[in-house]
């Protein structure tokens, strides 16, 4: 029994950024569905991913998917490589902080514009979505 240890963990947040991911697709597809109801419908459900909680969600979602992506690299380590189970404490470690190293930058191009800052150059809402 992992008993609130790394395992248990990485296990948890596996399948809590898996199902992250897979909500972000089905809004993802409900979206796109949308222009099939004319460009008008479109563009006002577009313009709601400039709003800041959904950049918010947005930064969630990329932190989801980091870490999903890098953890499932540590999985197949352990998968395939025996004694790797041996070292698992320290690759969970190490898949948080790839997490958090490779989200930062993310997070500064996401979440700058609820702040007023426009990391592109261009503060029009067009480019802000």
């Amino acid at each position: 029994m992992y008993r609130g240890q790394s395992g248990q963990w990485s296990w948890l947040f596996h399948r809590v950024t898996g199902l992250g991911v897979l909500l972000f697709l089905l809004v993802h597809i409900v979206d796109i569905t949308l222009i099939g109801f004319g460009r008008t419908v479109y563009n006002d459900s577009i313009a709601v991913f400039a709003s800041w909680p959904v950049r918010l969600l947005s930064l969630a979602l990329i932190g989801a998917v980091m870490y999903h992506a890098f953890n499932g690299v540590r999985i197949i380590l352990i998968d395939f490589w025996p004694a790797a189970y041996k070292y698992q404490r320290a690759m969970f470690y190490i898949v948080l902080a790839l997490t958090i190293i490779s989200f930062i930058p993310m997070a500064y191009f996401v979440g700058a514009p609820i702040f007023g800052i426009c990391p592109q150059g261009d503060c029009t809402a067009s480019a802000m979505l």
